[in-house]
């Protein structure tokens, strides 16, 4: 069966809903089909990472990270409210645990600030009030920091999207792609799409999904797993909220930090460490064409001239557990390896330019009849309705509908 849509969205997580939203609030008469091919929405980055939704403290000033981060939050804070889904304020403490962290701490301060982030320096006997098992010299009170569950959002928004009229389609992977004079044709096991344009938030699969649509993309995805440990039941109190250790200016990784969630568990994590498959979970999970294709990648060979040390120092963290734990008690010394265990993981889709750069900002590509976004780390997850917004500009001026791009772009940038 064939069927003629104006926008196909490719990939049910987040940046992919959200992006229906906008176009459909925007335009109600436009006929949109969101592609999934799991089972149910936001099966993997969306799902799977530390539910904060971040204030915009670590991103560059000017950023399209932190430009997007602050009002993206507050935004994603007000759905969950309007949409019942849980959310709540905590706050979170950034932890300086030698002197030597000092200047990362109060460089991460003024960065903050430049964007708008409510900061407040404490000193250790100030946090101490706060956190009494927090061990440090100092730390970053950050107010704009709040807790929710994206995968209700996610589900939130697929509700959402089914009110407004878009066709959704779960277990409907896009398996090839055909030009015509006007539109791309998404081939998938049950139908094809003939779409005049062709949104990409496959996330993990981005890069794939842009090749195989005859685009020419300029970084490629390597999977990084992020791997979580859980504090058991008797020891949750050592935490009251959100504490983060002072992240590594070198690395797009945030560092292990330790997160109380809203059903009252404690996770630890994550760490970061190369994933074997684009959906590796786990160390046994690998898909050798993955693999083979990295090896012969010079980007994996550039990445490991620059990061071999803090590539093994993750992979070790990961393989051998009382490192993990050494870690950990930096920031609470009174935990121990029997206070805690393992508790799953995420992947997490890392854009790496052909000489083994990592991209630390999002990546969003346009051809003449696709956006593709290439790379979204977190704040993605933050930022995602703002995003959606933004592509969905994008997609109206490649439909000719300048005026709702520029109606987009201006709620946009007013809310």
């Amino acid at each position: 069966m064939s069927r003629d849509v104006d926008v196909a969205v490719i990939g049910g997580g987040l940046l992919g809903l959200a992006t229906a939203r906008a176009l459909l609030r925007a335009r109600p008469d436009l006929s949109v089909t969101v592609l999934e091919k799991e089972a149910h929405w936001g099966a993997h980055q969306s799902g799977h990472n530390s539910n904060v939704i971040h204030s915009g403290l670590y991103y560059a000033p000017g950023s399209l990270k932190a430009r997007l981060a602050r009002a993206g939050g507050e935004e994603m804070i007000r759905y969950c409210e309007q949409h019942e889904v849980p959310v709540k304020r905590t706050g979170k403490l950034v932890v300086a645990t030698s002197t030597s962290q000092l200047p990362g701490l109060d460089a991460l301060a003024e960065r903050g600030r430049a964007n708008g982030v409510t900061v407040q320096r404490l000193s250790r006997a100030e946090f101490a009030e706060r956190e009494p098992h927090v061990a440090g010299v100092a730390a970053l009170s950050v107010a704009d920091t709040a807790m929710t569950d994206f995968a209700q959002v996610c589900r939130a928004l697929a509700a959402e999207l089914t009110a407004l009229g878009a066709q959704l389609r779960t277990r409907s992977p896009a398996l090839s792609f055909t030009a015509t004079a006007d539109r791309t044709v998404i081939h998938t096991p049950g139908e094809e799409l003939r779409a005049r344009t062709l949104v990409n938030c496959a996330g993990l699969h981005s890069d794939k999904i842009a090749t195989a649509a005859g685009d020419r993309p300029t970084v490629r995805i390597m999977p990084f797993r992020g791997e979580y440990a859980e504090i058991r039941p008797g020891r949750r109190g050592l935490v009251n909220n959100p504490v983060y250790p002072v992240p590594d200016p070198e690395l797009p990784f945030l560092g292990v930090h330790i997160t109380p969630m809203l059903d009252g568990s404690v996770h630890v994590g994550p760490n970061a460490v190369p994933a074997l498959a684009r959906q590796g979970y786990r160390w046994r999970d690998v898909d050798p064409r993955m693999v083979a294709e990295l090896l012969r990648d010079p980007a994996l060979r550039g990445l490991t001239r620059r990061f071999w040390r803090h590539g093994v120092t993750e992979i070790s963290r990961s393989l051998i557990w009382p490192l993990f734990v050494r870690d950990v008690r930096r920031l609470v010394p009174e935990i121990e390896s029997k206070d805690m265990r393992r508790h799953g993981s995420g992947v997490r889709a890392q854009a790496v330019t052909a000489d083994g750069r990592l991209v630390d900002d999002f990546v969003i590509s346009r051809t003449p009849r696709a956006v593709h976004v290439l790379n979204a780390p977190s704040p993605a997850a933050t930022s995602s309705l703002r995003i959606g917004s933004r592509i969905a500009a994008d997609v109206f001026e490649q439909l000719g509908h300048e005026d709702s791009a520029r109606t987009v772009r201006e709620e946009s940038a007013a809310a």
